[in-house]
């Protein structure tokens, strides 16, 4: 009996251990505020990309979801600068769901409905312009280029786009549909192989499961090389700087100028904006030296 007990102890020891392992590389890749209960668990309860006071916020920002790195650095450095600020709530999902969620205005998540007005959003440059009628200003900020994230080793000798075709390669690739950096991946294809590879990337193996579109590809792309499903993603260079910055176990492989392309982000100041003077201090803070200093920590590329 007591040597079944053991058996069974080890078998649930075991299950723990797996269990752990199977989400050591899962977000939030931030430091969640300070709270009298962090009940944060992996795989479970995790909102990774709403942060902060989400109760009376003084400041709404709508944040592109590749930003979600800079989101510490960049809040705790505007509060110092403004200490007026002390209840700021952020997102940072795909742009085109903020968008919908500003025309719709609400989302859901899970069991959470959000009702927030964003008293700023930022985009790129394309979207920003296509949405013009919301804003009553609008400023550019960084800029950024793509890169192809591996797992660290580059165990399929990943070398270029091209090999992105290949039939063993498992292509972690943002569904254009709902991520407008898919239709900017798309271009860098046709810079490379045409519309040839871009049938074979975005129909072929899309058919066979080799190339996997995701709906949140900063959250789905690294998680998908780091677990092992998937050999590369197209990702904006700055998003496979931060996972090396937290030394996970990715390498980057550079796309050379001539076959990249560049992205703008932009923010504009909502004309609903409920808070509008917090909106334009944190405008001129994104201009700022300060604003500017924390995205190229984080890989951006800054005037």
């Amino acid at each position: 009996m007591q040597k079944l007990a053991k058996t069974i102890l080890a078998l649930l020891l075991g299950t723990s251990c797996s269990y752990a392992q199977d989400h050591q590389f899962h977000p939030p890749w931030n430091t969640p505020p300070e709270s009298a209960v962090n009940f944060t668990i992996p795989g479970i309860d995790n909102i990774p990309d709403l942060y902060g006071e989400i109760e009376n916020p003084q400041l709404v920002i709508f944040f592109a979801g590749n930003q979600f790195m800079v989101i510490d650095d960049l809040i705790k450095t505007f509060k110092k600068e403004h200490p007026q600020y002390e209840r700021i709530f952020v997102e940072t999902l795909p742009p085109g769901i903020l968008a919908k969620q500003i025309q719709g205005g609400s989302l859901t998540i899970g069991n959470l409905k959000i009702t927030h007005t964003p008293d700023i959003y930022t985009a790129g440059q394309r979207r920003i312009t296509e949405m013009a009628d919301y804003f009553d200003q609008t400023i550019a900020y960084a800029t950024n280029k793509l890169t192809l994230m591996v797992p660290k080793g580059n165990p399929k000798n990943i070398k270029s786009l091209k090999d992105l075709k290949r039939k063993d390669v498992r292509v972690s690739m943002p569904n254009p549909a709902w991520e407008g950096v898919g239709e900017q991946i798309k271009t860098a294809y046709r810079k490379v192989g045409g519309e040839e590879l871009v049938h074979t990337i975005m129909e072929d193996k899309v058919a066979d499961k080799s190339t996997y579109l995701t709906k949140i590809h900063h959250r789905e792309s690294p998680l998908r090389i780091l677990e092992g499903q998937a050999d590369v993603a197209p990702v904006w260079h700055s998003e496979a700087f931060f996972q090396k910055m937290i030394n996970h176990p990715v390498e980057s492989i550079t796309i050379p100028d001539n076959e990249n392309i560049t992205a703008k982000y932009m923010a504009g100041k909502l004309k609903k904006s409920k808070n509008k003077q917090a909106a334009s201090d944190f405008m001129a803070y994104l201009q700022s030296d300060s604003a500017k200093n924390i995205y190229k920590k984080y890989g951006f590329q800054v005037d």
